[in-house]
C-alpha cells in the first residue's frame, strides 16, 4: 500500500504520515521544505518513504507531481497542503489571496481529479481532502480562507456522492476540523480563542474514518455539536456570529 501526503512537513500532514507508516503504508511526502521532509523520512524507518520538494501554489508543480509517481499505484491520497491569511478582504493583499486559492483549491482539485481518475480504473483507493470547519460557513476578516474550504466540503461531498451512485469503491472523505495544535495559527497570524485537538488525535480520527468510507470528518465533540445547531440558525446570523469570533483572533 501506498500514500502520497501534501503538505506533510508539519502539523496533521506530518501527523497523518506517521499513523499511514505505523498501519504498513509506503509513503511520498511532498511539501515545500525539504529538511523537514527528510527529517520526518529518516524517522520512519518502517516503510519506504520517498520526498518530492514541490510548490503546490504553482499549477505546473501540480502536473509534475502526478507526473513522476502516477505510475506508482497510490493507495490513499491526502490533499493537506494549505494556509490561512487573515484580515478584512480589503487589506489583504492580493497576491496573498492569489498563492491562497492556488493552494487551497486549484491544487486540491487538479490532484484530486488526476488521481481519481487512476483510482476509478482500478476501482480501489481513498483520497482524504483537509478542509476545515470554516467550510460550512463564511468568514468575515478570514474571507479567502474560509471560501476556499467551502469549495474543498462540497467538491468533496459532490465526488463522494458519484462514487456511490456509480458504485465505485473509491472513498473520497473531507476532514473539517476546528482549531488544531499546529503552526497554522502562526502562518495565518490568528491566535484561536477555544484550545485545539491535538494534531495526532486528528491524523489518526481522519484516517481511520476515511478507510470507513466516512464523507464528512468532524472530529472533537465540540465541532460535532456546532455544526448541528448550525441547521437552527439563519445564514446571516451564522455570519455575523462567525464576524464576532474572527475579531476576538487578534490576527494583527
Amino acid at each position: 500500500m501506498k500514500a502520497l501526503i501534501t503538505g506533510a512537513s508539519s502539523g496533521i500532514g506530518k501527523e497523518i504520515a506517521r499513523y499511514l507508516a505505523s498501519i504498513g503504508y509506503d509513503l511520498i511526502l511532498v511539501a515545500r521544505s525539504t529538511d523537514k521532509l527528510y527529517k520526518l523520512r529518516d524517522e520512519l524507518t518502517n516503510v519506504n518513504v520517498r520526498v518530492i520538494t514541490l510548490d503546490l501554489s504553482r499549477e505546473e508543480d501540480c502536473f509534475d507531481l502526478y507526473k513522476h509517481t502516477k505510475n506508482e499505484n497510490i493507495d490513499f491520497l491526502v490533499n493537506n497542503a494549505g494556509f490561512g491569511a487573515y484580515g478584512k478582504f480589503v487589506d489583504v493583499p492580493l497576491q496573498t489571496e492569489i498563492q491562497l486559492i492556488h493552494t487551497n483549491v486549484c491544487a486540491v482539485h487538479i490532484l484530486t481529479k488526476l488521481y481519481l481518475k487512476d483510482m476509478v480504473q482500478r476501482n480501489s483507493g481513498h483520497i482524504l481532502n483537509v478542509g476545515s470547519a470554516a467550510g460550512f460557513l463564511a468568514g468575515p476578516t478570514f474571507s479567502s480562507y474560509y471560501a476556499s474550504k467551502n469549495y474543498v466540503v462540497r467538491l468533496t461531498q459532490a465526488v463522494h456522492e458519484e462514487m456511490r451512485r456509480d458504485n465505485i469503491n473509491v472513498g473520497v472523505s473531507v476532514l473539517c476540523p476546528g482549531p488544531v495544535q499546529t503552526n497554522f495559527n502562526d502562518v495565518a497570524n490568528v491566535k484561536f480563542c477555544i484550545r485545539g485537538l491535538t494534531p495526532q488525535y486528528v491524523a489518526k480520527y481522519a484516517v481511520d474514518k476515511t478507510l470507513k468510507g466516512k464523507m464528512v470528518i468532524t472530529p472533537g465533540f465540540e465541532m460535532k455539536a456546532t455544526k448541528f445547531l448550525q441547521h437552527f440558525v439563519s445564514e446571516n446570523l451564522l455570519t455575523r456570529i462567525s464576524y464576532n469570533v474572527q475579531m476576538k483572533k487578534n490576527g494583527k
